[in-house]
């Protein structure tokens, strides 16, 4: 804390004045002026304290499973309803979302489904057609090949599949070899084409009453896009789509542009992933791998022990001032693409769980839960390394345009209150709730000690109030001392019934918008009686 030098008197009174306030820290040991508690207190005008800003609802979702922003663009979730911009463009499973985007694309697993920008469309990532087909002779650039064709009359594959595609041919009787994953070269109408000699047939081809070819896609927890690339996990294992195409995940054709996957086979399952800094990185509780590389056969990936995210926290992954900031199981962690570091000194020995966060690139918010399943949303000022508590919203998602969107719990969205834009029919929260609770004050001095006076200068909004509370040697029993009307920025100096006392604790109770500048106590040293 920054403080003004003390000033003792003759008569013993001395006075020491804070002007600087920290954010919160829950630290048994913390300094004099350290701040024990906290609700919807906010660091903008650090090291000046003051109340967060109201925040904004903006729509209402009744069962909430996802929130996406990209491009000032909102896609969400609600039950089995999926919807841009409030306008609904297709159904999906009545189940949590994860949302990831590549280019032109929206990808949304579990569903595995892709939504086109710029088409808007939507479409399956897996697509089957089974039905009686003839595996036999064809052409493949307008010249004759051998063996490389499936022909199922009636039927247009342009429904199914499109060039470039890889299929499971499975349901081949006549030659099990021909039970296999392969790419689709050409699509024409009733036939499908591969490469010459893709298979094995009879003189006069293989008729099959019940082939079935399918274009697959991988069950992922987590997705993320990197280098043009939608990447994913789930168990043990790391995947990635093919170039720039999300409906393909089992291209292996010894090409730049092929998919790729990898068990990395250790223990436990995957539990976050992201892409900072150009990399694909994956988390488990004690393991964080990066993949290298710019192609499938140059990629190497590589892990180190440390701490990563936490079980149940994979949403708690968000860039704040160039740092990826995530809840592990000791608490949240700041990595910079090293080793990660602690950044859970202010919470003393709480522990969290259950991650949700989102940034406006300077600072990040995360919800949590503690073991007893209370909850919190705090708030890391980036640039002055300040903490602050806001209440105790369970957020969901977080997105950006233009301000930080909140899906909570209750399924509503809200738009928090440093936003540069606010939507015309949103809705402003009505006056903010505050309170500061400070810890022991001690005065370095093991003695019995009084307290006679405060000074506060602050300042506080039309409409709102602020009111000081004064606790002794931790007996539970608030006791008010002055409540500050609306007035413009000024001193109040206040006097206390004398009281000897080991330590004590102050505590601001505002309504509305307010702002505290600086705190002077006063004070005389007893004896150690």
């Amino acid at each position: 804390m920054a403080w003004l030098p003390n000033m003792v008197y003759a008569d013993g009174i001395r006075k020491q004045t804070q002007i600087k306030f920290g954010g919160y820290d829950h630290r048994i040991g913390a300094e004099d002026g350290s701040v024990w508690d906290e609700k919807n207190m906010s660091s903008r005008v650090y090291p000046v304290m003051e109340p967060r800003k109201p925040r904004y609802t903006v729509r209402q979702l009744t069962t909430p499973n996802g929130y996406y922003i990209h491009d000032g663009v909102h896609y969400w979730a609600d039950g089995t309803e999926l919807f841009k911009d409030g306008k609904k463009i297709g159904n999906v499973k009545n189940s949590k979302k994860v949302f990831a985007s590549l280019g032109k694309y929206i990808a949304i697993w579990p569903d595995k489904l892709v939504y086109h920008t710029e088409e808007e469309t939507l479409e399956p990532v897996e697509s089957t057609w089974t039905g009686a087909a003839k595996i036999q002779n064809g052409t493949y650039l307008d010249v004759e090949s051998a063996a490389n064709t499936i022909k199922a009359p009636g039927v247009d594959f342009a429904d199914y599949f499109r060039a470039g595609d890889a299929v499971t041919i499975s349901g081949a009787t006549v030659h099990e070899k021909n039970n296999t994953t392969i790419i689709i070269r050409e699509v024409d109408g009733d036939e499908l084409r591969f490469y010459e000699n893709s298979f094995v047939i009879g003189e006069n081809g293989d008729s099959e009453a019940a082939l079935t070819i399918k274009r697959e896609a991988p069950e992922m927890d987590f997705l993320c896009e990197n280098e043009n690339r939608l990447w994913g996990c789930k168990g043990d294992t790391i995947f990635s789509s093919k170039l720039g195409d999300p409906f393909n995940w089992n291209c292996f054709d010894g090409l730049a542009t092929d998919s790729y996957a990898v068990d990395v086979g250790s223990e436990g399952d995957f539990t976050g992933a992201v892409s900072y800094l150009g990399y694909a990185v994956f988390f488990k509780p004690e393991k964080i791998y990066k993949v290298y590389g710019s192609q499938p056969s140059n990629y190497q990936v590589m892990g180190s022990a440390a701490l990563g995210v936490d079980i149940g926290s994979g949403k708690s992954l968000a860039v704040a001032g160039e740092t990826l900031f995530y809840l592990s199981r000791a608490g949240v962690m700041a990595y910079t693409g090293g080793l990660p570091q602690s950044a859970a000194e202010a919470f003393g020995t709480e522990q969290y769980q259950n991650g949700v966060a989102g940034s406006d690139g300077i600072r990040y918010w995360i919800s949590m839960e503690n073991k007893n399943g209370d909850l919190s949303l705090f708030c890391f000022d980036t640039q002055n390394g300040v903490w602050t508590r806001e209440d105790e919203t369970k957020a969901l998602d977080f997105g950006w345009d233009r301000g930080v969107y909140m899906l909570r719990s209750d399924g509503t969205v809200l738009l928090l209150g440093d936003a540069m834009e606010i939507p015309e029919d949103a809705t402003q929260e009505a006056q903010v709730g505050s309170f500061v609770e400070f810890g022991d004050f001690t005065h370095e001095d093991p003695n019995r000690k009084g307290v006679s006076k405060f000074q506060l200068r602050v300042e506080v909004e039309q409409g709102a109030t602020l009111e000081l509370l004064v606790q002794f040697d931790s007996d539970g029993v608030w006791r008010s001392v002055k409540t500050m009307k609306p007035d413009k920025k000024k001193s109040y100096y206040l006097a206390v019934v004398p009281r000897r006392c080991d330590h004590y604790r102050i505590k601001l109770v505002g309504t509305g918008m307010w702002r505290l500048y600086s705190m002077t106590r006063e004070s005389y040293s007893g004896s150690e009686l």
